[in-house]
Protein backbone atom coordinates (compact mmCIF):
# COMPACT_ATOMS: atom_id res chain seq x y z
CA UNK A 1 0.00 0.00 0.00
CA UNK A 2 1.37 3.44 -0.77
CA UNK A 3 1.40 6.50 0.89
CA UNK A 4 -1.55 8.05 -0.89
CA UNK A 5 -3.40 4.99 -0.01
CA UNK A 6 -2.46 5.59 3.74
CA UNK A 7 -3.93 8.51 3.82
CA UNK A 8 -6.82 8.59 2.58
CA UNK A 9 -7.44 5.71 5.03
CA UNK A 10 -6.42 7.82 8.07
CA UNK A 11 -8.41 10.85 6.89
CA UNK A 12 -11.46 8.61 6.44
CA UNK A 13 -11.07 6.79 9.94
CA UNK A 14 -10.56 10.41 11.27
CA UNK A 15 -13.83 11.19 10.02
CA UNK A 16 -15.58 8.51 11.27
CA UNK A 17 -14.23 8.75 14.33
CA UNK A 18 -14.77 12.98 14.40
CA UNK A 19 -18.81 11.94 13.49
CA UNK A 20 -19.13 9.34 15.74
CA UNK A 21 -18.19 11.98 18.48
CA UNK A 22 -20.61 14.48 17.60
CA UNK A 23 -23.28 11.63 17.37
CA UNK A 24 -22.61 11.18 21.27
CA UNK A 25 -21.98 14.81 21.87
CA UNK A 26 -25.62 15.63 20.29
CA UNK A 27 -27.72 12.88 21.97
CA UNK A 28 -30.43 14.40 23.45
CA UNK A 29 -31.64 13.97 27.13
CA UNK A 30 -35.21 14.28 29.40
CA UNK A 31 -35.62 17.54 30.35
CA UNK A 32 -37.06 17.78 33.43
CA UNK A 33 -39.09 20.32 34.59
CA UNK A 34 -41.17 19.08 37.64
CA UNK A 35 -41.80 15.41 39.08
CA UNK A 36 -45.16 12.64 38.66
CA UNK A 37 -46.56 9.95 40.97
CA UNK A 38 -49.55 8.23 41.22
CA UNK A 39 -52.00 7.24 43.15
CA UNK A 40 -54.15 3.93 43.00
CA UNK A 41 -57.75 5.49 44.09
CA UNK A 42 -59.83 3.17 46.10
CA UNK A 43 -62.20 6.22 45.52
CA UNK A 44 -62.25 6.18 42.34
CA UNK A 45 -61.34 2.69 41.41
CA UNK A 46 -58.54 3.77 38.83
CA UNK A 47 -55.17 4.97 39.07
CA UNK A 48 -54.43 9.05 39.12
CA UNK A 49 -51.39 10.57 38.25
CA UNK A 50 -50.06 13.64 39.94
CA UNK A 51 -47.99 16.44 38.08
CA UNK A 52 -45.79 18.55 40.55
CA UNK A 53 -43.84 21.72 39.87
CA UNK A 54 -41.63 22.97 42.81
CA UNK A 55 -40.59 26.31 42.46
CA UNK A 56 -36.98 27.70 42.46
CA UNK A 57 -35.98 27.82 46.06
CA UNK A 58 -37.81 24.57 47.26
CA UNK A 59 -34.75 22.67 46.86
CA UNK A 60 -32.44 24.87 48.05
CA UNK A 61 -34.01 25.83 51.11
CA UNK A 62 -34.78 22.59 53.38
CA UNK A 63 -36.73 24.35 55.81
CA UNK A 64 -38.83 26.15 53.52
CA UNK A 65 -42.53 25.18 53.53
CA UNK A 66 -44.92 26.51 51.35
CA UNK A 67 -48.23 26.41 49.79
CA UNK A 68 -50.14 24.21 47.26
CA UNK A 69 -52.45 24.88 44.15
CA UNK A 70 -54.55 22.01 42.95
CA UNK A 71 -55.07 21.87 39.45
CA UNK A 72 -57.33 19.69 37.73
CA UNK A 73 -56.96 19.37 34.14
CA UNK A 74 -53.38 19.09 35.26
CA UNK A 75 -51.86 16.85 32.95
CA UNK A 76 -48.58 17.24 30.20
CA UNK A 77 -50.66 17.29 27.19
CA UNK A 78 -52.98 19.57 29.36
CA UNK A 79 -52.55 23.30 31.37
CA UNK A 80 -49.36 21.38 33.80
CA UNK A 81 -46.85 22.82 31.44
CA UNK A 82 -48.35 26.62 30.32
CA UNK A 83 -49.19 27.04 33.88
CA UNK A 84 -45.97 25.91 35.69
CA UNK A 85 -44.30 28.34 33.60
CA UNK A 86 -46.19 31.13 34.74
CA UNK A 87 -45.04 29.95 38.22
CA UNK A 88 -41.49 30.17 37.33
CA UNK A 89 -41.87 33.46 35.84
CA UNK A 90 -44.03 35.25 38.64
CA UNK A 91 -41.78 33.73 41.35
CA UNK A 92 -38.95 34.77 39.61
CA UNK A 93 -39.68 38.24 38.99
CA UNK A 94 -41.38 38.70 42.46
CA UNK A 95 -44.66 39.48 41.41
CA UNK A 96 -46.48 35.84 43.48
CA UNK A 97 -45.26 33.63 46.50
CA UNK A 98 -43.66 30.54 45.48
CA UNK A 99 -46.03 27.49 45.98
CA UNK A 100 -46.24 24.15 44.98
CA UNK A 101 -48.21 23.47 41.78
CA UNK A 102 -50.01 19.80 41.47
CA UNK A 103 -51.89 18.92 38.64
CA UNK A 104 -54.41 16.25 38.17
CA UNK A 105 -54.27 14.34 35.46
CA UNK A 106 -57.34 13.44 33.55
CA UNK A 107 -59.28 10.26 32.92
CA UNK A 108 -63.01 10.87 33.09
CA UNK A 109 -63.05 14.62 32.86
CA UNK A 110 -66.42 15.45 32.80
CA UNK A 111 -67.60 12.05 35.01
CA UNK A 112 -64.95 14.07 37.66
CA UNK A 113 -65.61 17.96 37.17
CA UNK A 114 -69.41 18.00 37.21
CA UNK A 115 -72.18 17.88 40.08
CA UNK A 116 -75.36 15.37 39.25
CA UNK A 117 -77.67 17.44 36.90
CA UNK A 118 -81.48 16.76 35.88
CA UNK A 119 -81.30 18.13 32.49
CA UNK A 120 -81.13 15.72 29.64
CA UNK A 121 -78.77 17.73 27.63
CA UNK A 122 -76.37 18.08 30.04
CA UNK A 123 -76.33 13.78 30.11
CA UNK A 124 -75.28 13.35 26.95
CA UNK A 125 -72.03 15.20 27.08
CA UNK A 126 -70.59 11.80 28.17
CA UNK A 127 -70.78 8.10 29.36
CA UNK A 128 -70.65 9.48 32.83
CA UNK A 129 -70.92 12.62 34.89
CA UNK A 130 -71.90 13.82 37.49
CA UNK A 131 -69.55 12.65 40.23
CA UNK A 132 -67.94 15.56 41.42
CA UNK A 133 -68.35 14.87 44.99
CA UNK A 134 -66.15 11.56 44.74
CA UNK A 135 -63.70 13.76 42.62
CA UNK A 136 -63.45 16.03 45.52
CA UNK A 137 -63.37 13.12 48.29
CA UNK A 138 -60.29 11.84 46.36
CA UNK A 139 -58.68 15.16 46.72
CA UNK A 140 -59.38 15.61 50.55
CA UNK A 141 -58.63 11.88 51.54
CA UNK A 142 -56.15 10.37 48.87
CA UNK A 143 -54.40 13.27 47.16
CA UNK A 144 -54.07 15.91 49.89
CA UNK A 145 -52.47 13.41 52.45
CA UNK A 146 -49.71 12.07 49.59
CA UNK A 147 -48.77 16.13 48.94
CA UNK A 148 -48.62 16.70 52.56
CA UNK A 149 -46.27 13.57 53.41
CA UNK A 150 -43.88 14.04 50.03
CA UNK A 151 -43.63 18.01 50.00
CA UNK A 152 -42.93 20.39 52.59
CA UNK A 153 -46.58 21.72 52.79
CA UNK A 154 -48.23 25.19 54.67
CA UNK A 155 -51.35 24.54 55.24
CA UNK A 156 -52.70 27.37 53.11
CA UNK A 157 -54.29 25.76 49.95
CA UNK A 158 -56.21 26.77 46.14
CA UNK A 159 -57.53 25.62 43.79
CA UNK A 160 -57.77 26.61 39.85
CA UNK A 161 -59.66 25.66 37.04
CA UNK A 162 -61.35 26.48 33.86
CA UNK A 163 -64.66 25.95 32.00
CA UNK A 164 -65.50 22.31 33.66
CA UNK A 165 -63.24 22.68 36.15
CA UNK A 166 -63.81 26.41 36.99
CA UNK A 167 -67.63 24.60 37.51
CA UNK A 168 -66.04 22.46 39.80
CA UNK A 169 -64.34 25.12 41.65
CA UNK A 170 -67.29 26.71 42.47
CA UNK A 171 -69.21 24.02 43.30
CA UNK A 172 -66.36 23.28 45.69
CA UNK A 173 -66.12 26.88 47.07
CA UNK A 174 -70.13 26.78 47.89
CA UNK A 175 -70.50 23.25 49.13
CA UNK A 176 -67.49 22.29 50.33
CA UNK A 177 -65.61 25.77 51.50
CA UNK A 178 -63.83 24.21 54.11
CA UNK A 179 -61.56 22.12 51.74
CA UNK A 180 -59.76 25.75 49.92
CA UNK A 181 -58.59 28.50 51.41
CA UNK A 182 -58.64 29.95 47.50
CA UNK A 183 -60.54 29.56 44.67
CA UNK A 184 -59.76 30.53 41.21
CA UNK A 185 -62.15 29.93 38.35
CA UNK A 186 -61.70 30.94 34.93
CA UNK A 187 -64.99 31.06 32.54
CA UNK A 188 -66.84 28.52 34.77
CA UNK A 189 -69.35 26.16 33.24
CA UNK A 190 -72.04 27.43 35.31
CA UNK A 191 -75.01 26.71 32.93
CA UNK A 192 -74.33 23.49 34.06
CA UNK A 193 -78.14 21.92 35.62
CA UNK A 194 -79.93 24.83 34.73
CA UNK A 195 -77.02 27.15 36.40
CA UNK A 196 -78.73 25.84 39.70
CA UNK A 197 -75.20 26.36 41.92
CA UNK A 198 -76.02 30.55 40.66
CA UNK A 199 -79.28 30.05 41.64
CA UNK A 200 -78.80 28.62 45.49
CA UNK A 201 -75.31 31.06 45.63
CA UNK A 202 -77.21 33.51 47.67
CA UNK A 203 -78.35 31.20 50.45
CA UNK A 204 -75.03 29.46 50.75
CA UNK A 205 -73.27 32.36 50.84
CA UNK A 206 -75.24 34.35 53.28
CA UNK A 207 -74.91 31.33 55.46
CA UNK A 208 -71.23 31.11 55.40
CA UNK A 209 -69.51 31.54 58.70
CA UNK A 210 -66.47 29.96 58.14
CA UNK A 211 -62.50 30.93 58.02
CA UNK A 212 -61.71 33.53 55.28
CA UNK A 213 -61.94 32.63 51.29
CA UNK A 214 -60.48 33.79 48.35
CA UNK A 215 -62.87 33.68 44.82
CA UNK A 216 -61.12 35.03 41.96
CA UNK A 217 -63.34 35.04 38.58
CA UNK A 218 -62.78 35.49 35.36
CA UNK A 219 -65.06 35.02 31.64
CA UNK A 220 -64.37 35.13 28.10
CA UNK A 221 -66.21 36.42 25.15
CA UNK A 222 -68.36 33.04 25.26
CA UNK A 223 -71.80 34.52 26.03
CA UNK A 224 -73.69 32.16 28.00
CA UNK A 225 -70.82 31.63 30.27
CA UNK A 226 -70.27 35.14 30.23
CA UNK A 227 -74.30 35.94 31.10
CA UNK A 228 -73.89 33.30 34.31
CA UNK A 229 -70.42 34.42 35.61
CA UNK A 230 -71.91 38.01 35.61
CA UNK A 231 -75.01 36.65 37.49
CA UNK A 232 -72.80 35.46 40.04
CA UNK A 233 -70.95 37.99 40.51
CA UNK A 234 -74.21 40.26 40.98
CA UNK A 235 -74.89 37.49 43.55
CA UNK A 236 -71.12 38.25 45.32
CA UNK A 237 -72.35 41.92 45.48
CA UNK A 238 -75.33 41.92 46.73
CA UNK A 239 -74.71 39.25 49.13
CA UNK A 240 -71.86 40.65 51.18
CA UNK A 241 -70.31 38.38 53.55
CA UNK A 242 -66.88 39.19 55.22
CA UNK A 243 -65.30 36.01 55.17
CA UNK A 244 -65.93 35.99 51.33
CA UNK A 245 -63.39 38.01 49.51
CA UNK A 246 -64.06 38.08 45.80
CA UNK A 247 -62.84 39.98 42.44
CA UNK A 248 -64.41 39.07 38.84
CA UNK A 249 -63.32 40.33 35.70
CA UNK A 250 -64.89 40.07 32.29
CA UNK A 251 -62.16 39.69 29.29
CA UNK A 252 -64.57 39.85 26.82
CA UNK A 253 -60.97 39.91 24.42
CA UNK A 254 -60.66 36.74 25.09
CA UNK A 255 -61.81 33.14 24.06
CA UNK A 256 -62.95 30.45 25.73
CA UNK A 257 -60.04 28.74 24.21
CA UNK A 258 -57.71 31.72 25.36
CA UNK A 259 -58.79 32.54 28.30
CA UNK A 260 -56.60 30.43 31.07
CA UNK A 261 -53.28 31.90 30.78
CA UNK A 262 -53.94 35.81 31.11
CA UNK A 263 -56.61 34.69 33.92
CA UNK A 264 -54.12 32.87 35.63
CA UNK A 265 -51.55 35.58 35.84
CA UNK A 266 -53.81 37.81 36.86
CA UNK A 267 -55.20 35.22 39.03
CA UNK A 268 -52.09 34.08 40.78
CA UNK A 269 -51.01 37.73 41.15
CA UNK A 270 -54.27 38.30 43.19
CA UNK A 271 -54.26 35.32 45.29
CA UNK A 272 -50.65 35.13 46.04
CA UNK A 273 -49.75 38.40 46.59
CA UNK A 274 -45.94 38.96 47.47
CA UNK A 275 -45.27 39.84 50.97
CA UNK A 276 -44.38 43.65 50.77
CA UNK A 277 -40.92 43.63 50.97
CA UNK A 278 -40.28 40.85 48.44
CA UNK A 279 -42.39 42.95 45.86
CA UNK A 280 -39.58 46.05 45.84
CA UNK A 281 -36.38 43.61 45.65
Amino acid sequence: MNTKHLFCGFLLLLLATVASQATAQTKAAPLVIGETFTIASKILGETRRINVYLPAGYAETPTLRLPVLYMPDGGLAEDFLHVAGLVQVGVGNNTMRPFILVGIENTQRRRDLTGPTTVAEDKKIAPKVGESVAFRKFIRQELMPQVQHRYRTTPEKAIVGESLAGLFVVETLLLEPDLFDHYLAFDPSLWWNNEQLVSQAAATIKAYKGPAKTLFMTSSDEPVIAAASARLAKILQDTPNPALTWHYESMPTETHGTIYHPSALRGFRYVFKPAPESATK
